[in-house]
């Protein structure tokens, strides 16, 4: 097999992996995607069914492979894992999925060891914090996809309330992708004010109630991907999309600033888990973290975070 560059390899295709893979395709940011998933007749029919689209978008091969074929990726993003299910918790997959990850993170590094490495499947920070351990790699090149999703909703929520373009929201949820996540009121910015200064001057000021709005956009954001299982039993097209911006920031160098996953290293007296704090990201993984100033309330509830994950991390033996 002839590699193309860019070249993206993702473990695991069930409907998070597909739909990243779709969604990667049409955006034409890779010149070559390897499909690795052990139901080989289903893979083999998605990637006939997705290369049919060919004449429509810019020139991409598909391919279904194995780990052998995954060498001199840039990228391979890794879904695979045990789905959530209705009324249970991310941490609850978590034992499940760090056995898996015993056995296809080295797989994956025996075959790409330069690759970038890009954990999607739950409990994220668990996993990647799996990933590192597992594959020995620089932390850099070990990240998550974190928050990534939880800042999309957030911001998507914020603008909806606001009634502004999403796009002109600047505001992040941070921490553990899931029940201990919180959101960065003191930093949040719409069109570069301060959201405390934003409502002040916002025409709705007079009949909105602040503190009752934004205590019910962020439990829509924390609770969303409960809400979406229990209606269609899982979550795809959000992830997918997010997946594919942390994608283009790599595969483009572009320094762009997201709330990935990454080890957390003597921040707020924490080290070694993985949480969710903005990060410069480019074609290295992590080039720099952002270690923002909290207010006390978030400095606790990153705390919180850590904690929370340590736990789990230990529970499961890592």
């Amino acid at each position: 097999m002839e590699d193309l560059k860019p070249k993206v390899s993702i473990i695991g295709c069930g409907n998070v992996g597909m739909r990243y893979a779709y969604a990667l395709m049409i955006k034409g940011i890779t010149r070559q995607i390897v499909l690795v998933d052990i139901d080989k007749n289903r893979l083999e029919g998605e990637v006939m069914d997705l290369s049919h689209g060919a004449p429509y978008i810019s020139p991409v091969e598909v391919i279904a492979g194995d780990y052998s074929d995954i060498k001199n990726s840039d990228l391979v993003v890794i879904t695979a894992g045990k789905k959530q299910k209705p009324g249970q918790s991310r941490m609850e997959l978590a034992k499940d999925n760090v056995e898996l990850y015993r056995k296809i993170i080295p797989e994956i590094v025996k075959f790409t060891p330069q690759s970038v490495l890009l954990i999607v499947t739950n409990p994220v920070d668990v996993l990647s914090y799996a990933a590192y351990k597992f594959s020995k790699k620089p932390s850099k090149e070990v990240i998550g996809s974190g928050t990534v999703l939880d800042t999309a909703r957030f911001r998507f929520l914020l603008a909806k309330h606001c009634k502004v373009d999403s796009r002109n929201i600047h505001a992040y949820i941070l921490g553990e992708h899931g029940d201990t996540e919180f959101a960065v009121w003191s930093r949040a910015m719409i069109g570069g004010v301060l959201f405390k200064d934003y409502c002040l001057i916002c025409k709705n000021e007079k009949t909105c109630q602040r503190e009752e709005e934004f205590n019910k956009i962020f439990t829509e954001v924390r609770d969303s991907a409960y809400r979406i299982i229990e209606r269609k039993s899982e979550t795809s097209y959000g992830i997918g999309l997010a997946l594919v911006r942390i994608t283009e920031a790599i595969l483009n160098d572009e320094n762009a600033i997201l709330p990935v996953s990454i080890l957390i290293e003597d921040y707020l007296k924490i080290n070694d888990v993985y949480l969710s704090l903005p990060a410069v990201v480019n074609k290295t993984g992590v080039r720099e973290v952002l270690k923002i100033e909290f207010s006390e309330e978030e400095k606790q509830a990153f705390i919180n975070s850590a904690q929370a994950i340590k736990r789990i991390i230990k529970e499961t033996g890592l």
